[in-house]
């Protein structure tokens, strides 16, 4: 039954004459004063925290991009030091290698200087060697051709010779003559006649 004097009252108040597109005047003004402390209490309470919210997150935006843009400026002076040090690293490496070649350069010719002279010592060392040789195989050489000369002398002339330091030397100015023929004429020895 509730329901059906609802219905009857709506229809009654739907009879008068009144427009129902325009709102009575109390219930107007009760709305604008209702949308007025509305608005009110948006711009004393919400808006100041959504201004605060709003320049929080401004700042927060403009923080990161500037510690963004410091980081950008600190990567590229950092990559700027690390393509210096690199570009210092190579220099450095090439100097290094044109020094180790230089080196190589100088050990190698301290150590060919250091063979020839080497080879110098042990040429001359042979050399002497071979002198020294060389001289004892004349000198045996010339006792050898002494003795034989006087045997033949001794067999020539019938009769042994004596064996003195005349004799010997007689031996050793031939064969000296026989060594060097140009410079003076071979002397004869004297027989046992004259």
């Amino acid at each position: 039954m509730v329901t059906a004097t609802l219905l009857l009252a709506a229809g009654d108040s739907a009879k008068s004459d009144e427009n129902v597109l325009v709102p009575p005047l109390g219930e107007l003004l009760i709305g604008a004063l209702s949308f007025g402390l509305l608005v009110a209490f948006f711009f004393w309470k919400i808006y100041p925290q959504i201004k605060r919210t709003y320049a929080e997150r401004t700042e927060g935006i403009e923080g990161s991009l500037a510690r963004a843009a410091h980081a950008q400026q600190e990567a590229q002076e950092l990559l700027t030091s690390y393509r210096a040090q690199l570009a210092d690293a190579q220099t450095e490496a090439a100097r290094i290698r044109e020094d180790a070649r230089e080196q190589g350069i100088q050990i190698l010719t301290e150590l060919r200087a250091q063979a020839d002279t080497e080879v110098a010592e042990i040429k001359a060392r042979g050399e002497a060697q071979l002198a020294a040789e060389r001289a004892q195989i004349v000198a045996q050489l010339r006792r050898e051709v002494g003795d034989i000369a006087l045997e033949l002398a001794t067999k020539i002339v019938g009769h042994e010779l004596e064996r003195d330091d005349r004799q010997r030397q007689l031996v050793d100015d031939f064969i000296a003559g026989l060594e060097h023929p140009d410079e003076s004429a071979i002397p004869v020895p004297a027989g046992p006649g004259g």
